[in-house]
């Protein structure tokens, strides 16, 4: 098989085991989100979307459907009547879900002497948005999940390090790793292994609003500071969603069944530890 230096490899090149496996993708409506999506339906897995934006999630479902059997449903995951609708809609619709991808997720920039009356409001925001949504649907969803399935959640190459002026995401981000650790141990007896997936500058809306921000702050252009992040990396581009797809899909498949607890980070090299 002849590998893309150029590019991402199609992930349906390799054959993960996922054909109609039950798989539920939350927040993917749009950029890594709809990445992983599409990885999956080109696996042929039986797939759920979930997204708060119902006309963008009814148009991702409605793509991938040449691929797999799609279903889109609509939901905040901070409301909690919501979520418990939408576990009901999954067991009617899929029966069990056997990958849990907790997505859903977004960042802003969060100083710490921003004076605004609003800026406890924006941390409390991402907090309930990057990390009690995520607590919210695997809780309603765990009657649903069986013994070896996969919960795979989204954190951040920040969850392992930081940068100034972000500190709600990056609280965040670390605290999705520490509860991907406590639950690998907690589902363990039932075999259900936990794992996250730490990507590094994905381009995706989120991500290019952060750097816009990065450098109006430091008073550079866009394209410098796009400069500047690619330079701190051994492989000096800009990651899109399907450079990473093919973490979540070995991370669901079997092959990596003895993997549990880990925080798996996808940043060109730019963190290493």
């Amino acid at each position: 098989m002849a590998l893309n230096p150029g590019g991402a490899m199609p992930s349906a090149v390799l054959d993960y085991g996922l054909r109609d496996v039950p798989v539920v993708v939350t927040g993917a409506a749009t950029g890594i989100g709809l990445g992983i999506a599409t990885a999956f339906a080109r696996q042929g897995a039986h797939l759920a979307l979930v997204d708060r934006d119902s006309e963008r999630i009814q148009a991702a479902a409605a793509s991938l459907r040449e691929f797999s059997e799609v279903h889109a449903f609509t939901a905040d995951l901070n409301d909690e009547a919501d979520v418990g609708e939408l576990a009901a809609d999954l067991a009617a619709v899929l029966g069990s879900v056997s990958v849990l991808v907790n997505n859903a997720g977004t960042e802003y920039p969060t100083p710490i002497d921003d004076p605004s009356p609003e800026a406890m409001g924006r941390w409390q925001w991402l907090v309930d948005n990057n990390l009690l949504s995520m607590v919210r649907v695997t809780r309603a969803l765990l009657p649903l999940i069986p013994e070896g399935a996969s919960i795979v959640n989204q954190a951040s190459m920040w969850g392992h390090s930081a940068v100034g002026g972000f500190s709600a995401y990056i609280s965040t981000k670390h605290a999705v790793i520490g509860l991907t650790r406590s639950l690998a141990w907690e589902l363990a007896p039932r075999r259900i292994r936990v794992n996250a997936v730490c990507p590094g500058w994905v381009r995706t809306e989120a991500a290019m609003r952060s750097l816009a921000a990065m450098a109006k702050e430091r008073g550079v252009s866009e394209d410098a500071m796009l400069a500047e992040i690619v330079s701190a990396q051994p492989l000096p581009t800009l990651l899109e969603p399907a450079d990473i797809a093919d973490v979540y899909l070995f991370l669901a498949s079997q092959g990596a069944r003895a993997i549990t607890g880990q925080s798996i980070v996808v940043s060109n090299g730019e963190l290493m530890h």
